[in-house]
């Protein structure tokens, strides 16, 4: 989790490094309360900076919003992207690839996922617009992965997909909250306690199928 000294942001600080004191506050405000309920004062407040200040190095609410979400949604593509390429014989099964890329792309910075994921932007602003950006990317590749998943088992149903598609984006939103409540565990730490859900999950499935 980000924590910044009361004193971050005062004189003395050269602009970059307050900058980033502002985006990582920033990032976590929106994070964890929306974009509808987190204020640009409240985040100068816990930054040790003034608003105006903060108006001046970011312009708007929303442009401090874009500022936050850009290199998030970046950075999780980039991940993804990476961890679904993975060509390694030895690697795991894509799903727990993507997951571990997922962890490490937002560790110290759990809350980023929510900044992408939140229901409270402006309807037909830019800010959502550019949010929707990035969550149809990221569920293109997603639709990819199950669609291939699918295959492998078996199942050519469209509908399938969709599905597995919506309940990946649950799973990794539902992760990632019960993450941020576990600060102690590690990228790798979640990323084994997902294998072995993972392997659960199929033993239960399995046996739903036997007493059928």
């Amino acid at each position: 989790m980000t924590t910044l000294s009361s004193r971050a942001g005062t004189k003395g600080v050269p602009r970059a490094a307050r900058e980033r004191q502002v985006l990582a506050a920033a990032t976590e405000e929106f994070g964890r309360h929306g974009y509808e309920a987190t204020t640009v004062a409240a985040i100068a407040t816990r930054v040790g900076v003034t608003k105006p200040l903060l108006h001046q190095y970011f312009g708007s609410k929303q442009d401090l919003y874009l500022a936050c979400l850009n290199p998030v949604g970046d950075r999780l593509l980039a991940a993804i992207r990476a961890a679904m390429a993975e060509q390694d014989a030895g690697a795991p099964p894509t799903p727990l690839r993507v997951l571990r890329a997922l962890f490490t792309a937002l560790d110290g910075q759990r809350e980023a996922w929510f900044v992408l994921y939140d229901p409270t932007l402006p309807p037909a602003s830019e800010a959502a617009h550019r949010a929707a950006y990035y969550r149809d990317a990221i569920d293109d590749l997603a639709a990819t992965g199950t669609a291939d998943l699918l295959h492998t088992a078996g199942s050519s149903d469209p509908l399938d997909a969709d599905a597995l598609k919506h309940a990946w984006r649950g799973l990794c939103t539902a992760l990632v909250r019960w993450w941020i409540n576990h600060p102690d565990q590690s990228p790798d730490a979640m990323t084994r306690r997902c294998a072995r859900l993972s392997g659960a999950s199929q033993i239960i499935l399995a046996a739903g199928d036997d007493s059928t």
